[in-house]
């Protein structure tokens, strides 16, 4: 998976084009923006509350050929508190929602939400698996995204929640697609191409895929690095063929 802006950015690189066009990429837009219609990407809607998912499916207001939206529940001020709170329902809903309309449902539970249910001490990571937030939402999804770029610099620590994320929604749902997260520019210390390639083959294994991100400074992610499309290019370049 990519944002509509960092699927023309990694395009720009014949052998990274080339390397996608091979796979199955699902292109996120933000309501209202039209698809970028490259690589074969499947379009792919995100949302960050139910209420705004609900109003534009139940509203038709796709663009043509979507099949998949995304549910991207955080502790930010696009969430609800109560869906913050209670993730699980939050996807309830918006599995219904998407049922009626035979539309797959994505859901990325961020790793902040441990953060807004009663803690129990420990890193954040196993905070989260311990809530079993994934498994719990893999029941009404058909794919859920592993939000794991914070820890991308330890490749070890990466490959063991991921691992153990992705086993909690396969328990709950054989049938469900697992995804992780990267970042080619979080908040911190500098990541390198090499350090995502690191990751990626610590993890592969447990996973179907990733959703790369290269976030800009905004409200959004306000503690990012400046965008690093550089970075994304030169590691999807290491696994093209």
């Amino acid at each position: 998976m990519l944002t509509r802006g960092a699927l023309s950015q990694v395009l720009s690189d014949p052998s990274v084009a080339a390397r996608l066009e091979a796979a199955r990429v699902f292109e996120i837009l933000t309501p209202g923006e039209p698809p970028l219609a490259a690589a074969g990407a499947e379009p792919v809607v995100t949302f960050s509350a139910v209420s705004a998912l609900r109003q534009a499916v139940d509203g038709g207001q796709l663009p043509a050929g979507t099949r998949a939206v995304l549910y991207d529940p955080e502790v930010w001020p696009y969430t609800p508190v109560a869906e913050q709170r209670n993730p699980v329902r939050g996807a309830r809903e918006a599995a219904a929602i998407t049922r009626a309309h035979h539309l797959t449902l994505i859901v990325a539970p961020a790793l902040d939400l441990a953060t807004a249910q009663p803690r129990s001490g420990g890193p954040l990571w196993r905070q989260y698996l311990r809530l079993n937030l994934v498994g719990a939402i893999a029941r009404v999804a058909g794919v859920v995204e592993v939000q794991a770029q914070s820890l991308e610099r330890a490749p070890q620590t990466y490959r063991a929640f991921v691992r153990a994320a992705a086993a909690q929604a396969r328990a709950a749902n054989p049938h469900v697609t697992v995804l992780a997260g990267l970042s080619t520019n979080p908040p911190g210390a500098v990541v390198s191409s090499l350090q995502l390639a690191a990751a990626i083959r610590a993890s592969s294994a447990a996973v179907a895929g990733y959703w790369l991100n290269v976030p800009g400074q905004g409200p959004r992610c306000p503690a990012c690095n400046a965008p690093r499309p550089d970075i994304a290019r030169q590691m999807l370049g290491q696994f093209a063929s």
